[in-house]
């Protein structure tokens, strides 16, 4: 920066519409029924600390904030910082406002205990140098409506069996009622209407699914900020205990938007599927966020389905040995490795450590005296898109990593996505 400026915590009484005001330059206008959601999201987050701003003369001229989250890898959830409204005033730009501004949240982001961070980049410059890196996707699927109307039956030769002690009291012709009604029962879920008082039960469910699916990646907000989404007319949620589906109208009635859809089992997804598939006679189509492999493309009878990746997302690991412990690993894996990482950033994450994982956890451990170790030898950029799947054989082509190569196959093995978000924020 080519004068001194103030950077601070934004608090409860500096003004906020100096924050709309930047918020309304840096990103464009937000209609009056966002303003009073997005200032009450707003005094959320300035209340608990969580906005930093750039003053000239106590005059705002660049904030940016973060979102207390959870993410989950490998269907286990650690604390996340989602990095959010990053904005710098136009006549402020290109003087290294931006870079201090970021290097300060980057560094109370680690003090603060958050083993990583994520953010969707406006940038990529700025974020690299910084320490975030590419790790993951955002994905929506556009589907005609009509194809909803009728899903695929699930393999008939997969459907329970009766008891062998039902079986032979009963007769075959009982065996086979039992059988058919079984499998009429494992086709049916119990789905309701989400109301604002459900926040917390959204978060419950949608911890069932990420857990069961070892999903890697997504995020789960807190529950005031859903009590706001779930309050808004015009959204529609429905909960299931091992699922969520949130979806709204857009392009007037012609589209039909679903901002999330998980379900860990077939009976969730399918009636999920199905109230979606119910407003074919009005809408469209049907797009969706979905997970990268969601099993809508072997529930249709025909390939009309396309899947894109709409948006990037950037991890920064923050803890390295925090970040490992708390991470999910398939339980098949068994390795140690050294790992000689390097983080200009923050110190204390430089330097060689061991990489130990066993029975689906994994330990990073200072490997202090063993200098002379081969290692696997990692920036915070590369072991940030090792964490999130990124193959090391990618990550070699990139100049990301170097060094050590005879556990790769294991450690994408080990870390191996895809990794997604649902949430866009």
């Amino acid at each position: 920066m080519d004068r001194a400026l103030e950077i601070r915590p934004f608090g409860p009484d500096d003004d906020i519409e100096a924050e709309l005001d930047l918020r309304r330059r840096a990103f464009g206008p937000i209609s009056g029924a966002d303003e009073s959601t997005w200032v009450a999201d707003m005094r959320d987050v300035i209340d608990a600390g969580q906005m930093l701003g750039v003053f000239d003369g106590g005059r705002a001229v660049a904030t940016a904030r973060y979102y207390a989250m959870r993410q989950w890898w490998h269907g286990r959830p650690m604390p996340m910082a989602g990095v959010a409204g990053v904005k710098v005033a136009p006549e402020e730009r290109g003087r290294g406002v931006g870079r201090a501004l970021m290097t300060r949240l980057l560094a109370d982001l680690a003090a603060a205990g958050y083993p990583v961070s994520t953010l969707y980049p406006s940038t990529l410059p700025l974020y690299r140098s910084l320490g975030w890196e590419n790790a993951g996707g955002r994905y929506e699927t556009v589907i005609p409506a009509h194809a909803l109307a009728a899903l695929t039956a699930a393999d008939p030769h997969l459907a329970p069996g009766p008891r062998p002690d039902a079986a032979a009291a009963s007769g075959a012709g009982a065996a086979s009622g039992a059988r058919a009604a079984s499998a009429r029962a494992a086709e049916r879920a119990t789905v309701r209407r989400a109301a604002p008082a459900d926040a917390s039960a959204v978060i419950v469910a949608l911890d069932a699914a990420h857990q069961a699916l070892r999903d890697n990646g997504p995020n789960t907000r807190d529950p005031a900020g859903l009590v706001r989404w779930l309050d808004d007319p015009d959204h529609f949620a429905y909960l299931a205990d091992d699922g969520f589906l949130s979806y709204r109208w857009a392009d007037g009635h012609e589209e039909v938007y679903v901002e999330y859809l998980v379900a860990a089992s077939s009976a969730t997804a399918r009636a999920f599927w199905q109230i979606l598939g119910s407003h074919a006679t009005m809408a469209g189509r049907v797009r969706a966020c979905l997970a990268p492999e969601d099993p809508i493309g072997w529930l249709l009878a025909e390939p009309t389905a396309v899947t894109s990746r709409t948006e990037t997302w950037m991890l920064r690991v923050l803890d390295p040995a925090q970040a490992i412990a708390a991470r999910g690993f398939p339980s098949a894996v068994s390795l140690e490795v050294a790992v000689d990482l390097r983080d200009k950033q923050i110190d204390a994450n430089s330097g060689l450590w061991t990489l130990q994982i066993s029975a689906g956890g994994g330990k990073l451990t200072p490997a202090a005296g063993d200098t002379g170790r081969r290692a696997l030898r990692l920036g915070a950029r590369g072991f940030a898109a090792l964490f999130a799947g990124v193959p090391l054989a990618t990550l070699r082509q990139a100049g990301l990593a170097a060094g050590d190569d005879h556990a790769d196959e294991a450690l994408e093995y080990a870390f191996g996505g895809p990794a997604f978000m649902y949430d866009y924020f």
